[in-house]
C-alpha cells in the first residue's frame, strides 16, 4: 500500500523560531522524556517524546483569547499508566484487529491483545508507549518536529522491521499538518493515526455535545458487540450517523439506536466519500458555537473514526485541574478501516518491501 502525498510546503517570509525542549519527566527505567514547545500562526503546540503525544494545543477564540483544546495530563506517570491515548501517535495499527489475529501471504500472526479479546491501537506497548527520537526544524515560515523510531520485527506480534517517520508541522497560517511515512523489510500491515481528544471550548470545560460536526461520508461500518466491523458498508441516511450536514453531536446521541447502545455512544468508522486521495481533501468540520473556534480536517485517508469520549469516567484530572467525564472530549481519527487485515473487501493496509507508506492529515483552525 503506497499513499502519495507531498512534503510540508514552505510559504516564505520571516523564519520562525526553532522549537524548544525541556525535561518533562523520567520513566521508571530511567529514560528521560522531553516536552517540545512550538508556535506559529496563532497555534501553540506542546509535544512529548513519549508516544509523540500532543500534550496541549492552544488556539484563540473569536475574541483572540487562547485556550488549550486538547485533553492532556500533567505527569509522565499518568501518561505511562493511565492515559486513554490522550494526544497519542498510534501504531502499528490504529483501531481494532479482531482476536488480535490476521493472516498475510498464508502466514498467521498473533498480535498483542489489550481490548478484551481484541488488539487495540497496536497492543499493550504500541507506538503511544514508546519514546521517539525528535528532531526540530524550520523550513521557510513553517516550524515542526520530525519524530522517528524503528519497530523491530515481531514487536507486539507484527511482522517486519518497520522504520517510521512522522512529521508534525505548524504553518504560518496556524495549520497543524501530520505527514506519516514508513518502510518495511517484510510484508506487514500498517495503519497510523493521531488520537487527540478535542474540546474546542477548552479542555476540561465540560461537554462537547453542543459542538457541531459535519463528516463528508454517506456510509459507515457497523460493528459487533466488541466494536469490530461486521463487514457491512451501511448507509447513514435516516440514522444518527448522518453528519453530512452539520449538527450538534448530542442531537441523536440518546435515540436508542442499537449501534449507539453497544458502543455507549459514537465509536465508529465513517467511509469517506472521497476515498483514498493523493493529496489531503476535506473530510470533516467541527465547530464550537460558544467560543467560535472551528477545526477543519483534510486527509488522504479513506476513513474517519469519530469517538464521542464514551469511556471517559471522571477518574483522570487534566492539565486544567478538572476531571474528564463522559462526553467531555471527542476524537476524529483519520485512518484506514478497523480490522482491515481480516476484511479483503476493505481498502488494503498491507505494506511490502520496496513500498513506502505515506499519508497526510491537515488540521486547519479558525474562529
Amino acid at each position: 500500500m503506497t499513499h502519495l502525498s507531498g512534503p510540508a510546503g514552505t510559504t516564505g517570509g520571516a523564519r520562525t523560531p526553532t522549537p524548544s525542549s525541556r525535561l518533562f519527566g523520567t520513566l521508571t527505567d530511567g529514560t528521560k522524556v522531553h516536552i517540545w514547545s512550538l508556535a506559529n500562526g496563532g497555534t501553540r503546540l506542546k509535544v512529548l517524546s513519549w508516544g509523540g503525544v500532543v500534550q496541549s494545543l492552544e488556539l484563540p477564540d473569536r475574541h483572540g483569547h487562547h485556550a488549550d483544546v486538547s485533553a492532556g495530563l500533567d505527569t509522565i506517570e499518568d501518561y505511562a499508566t493511565r492515559s486513554p491515548y490522550f494526544g497519542a501517535l498510534i501504531g502499528r495499527y490504529g483501531n481494532r484487529v479482531a482476536q488480535g489475529r490476521f493472516t498475510l501471504d498464508g502466514e498467521s500472526h498473533q498480535l498483542s491483545v489489550n481490548d478484551g479479546v481484541n488488539s487495540l491501537h497496536g497492543g499493550t506497548q504500541g507506538f503511544d508507549k514508546r519514546v521517539w527520537d525528535v528532531e526540530p526544524f524550520t523550513e521557510g515560515s513553517d516550524v515542526g518536529l520530525h519524530l522517528s523510531r524503528t519497530s523491530v520485527d515481531g514487536e507486539m506480534g507484527y511482522p517486519g522491521t518497520l522504520r517510521v517517520k512522522v512529521t508534525y508541522t505548524l504553518t504560518d497560517r496556524g495549520d497543524w499538518r501530520i505527514d506519516y511515512e514508513a518502510t518495511t523489510d517484510r510484508a506487514t500491515v500498517v495503519n497510523l493515526t493521531s488520537h487527540v481528544y478535542w474540546n474546542l471550548g477548552g479542555a476540561g470545560t465540560g461537554t462537547v455535545e453542543d459542538h457541531e460536526l459535519e463528516i463528508a461520508a454517506s456510509r459507515y461500518t457497523p460493528t459487533d458487540a466488541g466494536l469490530i466491523p461486521t463487514g457491512e458498508l451501511a448507509s447513514v441516511s435516516g440514522t444518527p450517523f448522518d453528519f453530512r450536514e452539520a449538527k450538534p453531536i448530542g442531537r441523536d446521541l440518546r435515540t436508542g439506536h442499537p449501534q449507539l447502545l453497544a458502543a455507549q455512544g459514537f465509536d465508529h468508522n465513517w467511509i469517506l466519500d472521497k476515498g483514498i486521495t493523493a493529496e489531503p481533501e476535506h473530510v470533516a468540520t467541527l465547530r464550537d458555537p460558544r467560543s467560535g473556534r472551528t477545526l477543519k480536517i483534510a486527509s488522504t485517508e479513506p476513513g474517519l473514526q469519530f469517538y464521542s469520549g464514551n469511556f471517559l469516567d471522571g477518574t483522570l484530572t487534566g492539565t486544567s485541574g478538572r476531571t474528564y467525564r463522559q462526553g467531555d472530549a471527542l476524537c476524529l481519527e483519520t485512518q484506514h478501516f478497523p480490522d482491515s487485515p481480516n476484511h479483503p473487501s476493505f481498502p488494503s493496509t498491507v505494506l511490502r518491501p520496496g513500498q513506502t507508506y505515506r499519508t497526510t492529515t491537515v488540521h486547519s483552525f479558525g474562529a
